[in-house]
């Protein structure tokens, strides 16, 4: 049975925002001026990792514009992805390279539902051996799709850009860095993030991810 805590209603959400509100005065005061944080939870399978790779690279407003083209197109499923043209997928605004790579994750029969009971790193190792899919991609599946409580994404540019302003670094932090500074927000990393998106829509009055 999986050890790692679910994130499963806003009542976790808001459990791991007063934990992390306790443990860093910097929280607490971001959550002042953001308020309750979004649950965020999306259903597991074939369309969120799709979606996950429309975004990559892409600002939040053009991926759910693409996106919509999709859902409009019925371009969402593995079956549809693999017997549309090319023309069709770039209709909607795929590049080639994302059709490629659209293409890859439906021919790869991935075993969504062990997923779910599977340790983070195992996930983590399923979905990177897919072309196109990075770390950066697994682990928002797992934080929003699977529910993971601890898991963060740092080679998210919103989430290292809120860190900068919040804790008043000089310049952004790398993935690296900011792999170790989230590792101080065990059990919750998840939540953090949630945070740190929410407070980077505050300050920079957009959104940081779809």
């Amino acid at each position: 049975m999986l050890s790692e805590r679910i994130i499963a209603g806003p009542d976790c959400v808001a459990e791991g925002a007063a934990f992390l509100a306790a443990a860093e005065p910097r929280f607490a005061a971001a959550l002042e001026l953001t308020g309750t944080l979004p649950l965020r939870r999306k259903k597991d399978g074939f369309e969120p990792l799709l979606s996950a790779i429309v975004s990559q690279q892409v600002s939040v407003a053009a991926a759910g514009a693409i996106w919509g083209r999709m859902k409009a197109a019925r371009l969402t499923g593995p079956r549809k992805i693999l017997r549309a043209s090319e023309e069709e997928l770039r209709a909607c605004g795929l590049s080639r390279q994302k059709i490629r790579y659209a293409r890859e994750l439906a021919g790869a029969g991935i075993r969504f539902g062990p997923l779910r009971e599977a340790p983070l790193e195992e996930v983590v190792g399923t979905l990177v051996a897919v072309p196109g899919i990075g770390r950066w991609t697994a682990e928002i599946y797992a934080m929003f799709s699977l529910g993971r409580a601890d898991v963060f994404a740092p080679g998210d540019l919103a989430l290292q850009e809120a860190v900068r302003l919040l804790f008043e670094l000089e310049a952004r932090p790398g993935e690296r860095v900011l792999r170790d500074m989230a590792a101080a927000w065990s059990p919750w990393r998840a939540v953090a993030a949630r945070l740190l998106w929410a407070y980077y829509r505050v300050v920079k009055e957009r959104e940081g991810i779809r």
